[in-house]
């Protein structure tokens, strides 16, 4: 009975080391991966990696042919990347409350484009889930806002964590792909914006960095700032204050790439620096 009772005991004794001394590896592993990273992100201004899946989630079979048909960046992809990009939109529509205003019924293009532009945008992050946005309020047209007693297309709350989109404009934004004017990209660069402010991730870090980079390369060069303004490539709204102008410059980014590289090339690299971008020729 003794000798069982010791048994027991010995056994229990090499249990709880093999498990302290599991969690002590898991740590030091953590760590190091953490500080090995630390020094790439550094020296390279990018994420080690972006894309890690165990199992790809596939949107079904409406929602395939949305993307396919409705989304001109997906086309632009590789055959890998597109499946990336899918199960993307499909985690981030389970993850995001859509709500319809005014009689507008949410459906699945609603939720398709909306969530493929946040993506879009955060393709080259590691964490894509934008965590200051759970809900996503879509109305038919310009809702009337509290904010300023007006007339919005499109407003993000951070407070609230919710986004709103006037539809009608939301599409609109894709009907002419070159005019630089997108409400989905707009909006979502002010999330991205702020939520990188709050957060602490290697992709937010890289982002809010990059971004400070940029200011300071812009106050520092009053020629560059003359030029800007001279150019009039950019419309005059982005120099509202720096939530305006990170927002249009990302609109730019997408909307007409080879003019923006070609006059701005040093401001068009840090805007693909925030996103880590390098897909789809951008």
């Amino acid at each position: 009975m003794i000798n069982s009772i010791i048994l027991q005991s010995s056994s229990l004794d090499n249990t709880i080391i093999t498990v302290f001394l599991i969690a002590l590896f898991i740590m030091i592993f953590y760590f190091g991966f953490r500080m090995f990273e630390m020094a790439y992100v550094i020296r390279n201004k990018k994420p080690l990696y972006s894309h890690v899946y165990f199992r790809l989630k596939r949107l079904n079979p409406n929602q395939q042919l949305i993307l396919r048909n409705g989304f001109n960046f997906y086309s632009k992809l590789t055959k890998k990347q597109r499946r990336y990009f899918e199960h993307r939109v499909t985690c981030f529509i389970e993850d995001k409350t859509f709500i319809g205003r005014d009689g507008l019924a949410i459906n699945d293009e609603i939720r398709v484009l909306i969530s493929a532009t946040a993506v879009m945008l955060t393709f080259g992050f590691r964490d894509y889930f934008i965590g200051l946005i759970d809900k996503i309020f879509v109305y038919p047209k310009p809702f009337y806002s509290k904010t300023n007693d007006d007339y919005h297309k499109g407003e993000f709350n951070p407070k609230l964590k919710s986004l709103v989109f006037s539809w009608e404009d939301f599409e609109q934004g894709y009907n002419i792909g070159d005019d630089n004017l997108n409400l989905g990209i707009h909006e979502f660069t002010h999330a991205i914006h702020l939520n990188s402010i709050k957060e602490r991730d290697v992709s937010s870090t890289i982002f809010k960095d990059a971004f400070r980079e940029l200011t300071e390369l812009l106050s520092n060069s009053k020629p560059m700032r003359d030029e800007l303004i001279t150019s009039r490539y950019f419309r005059e709204y982005a120099y509202t204050n720096q939530f305006e102008f990170l927002a249009v410059l990302v609109e730019y980014f997408f909307e007409t790439p080879i003019e923006f590289k070609s006059q701005f090339p040093s401001i068009y690299n840090k805007v693909k620096q925030m996103l880590n971008f390098s897909y789809a020729k951008y």
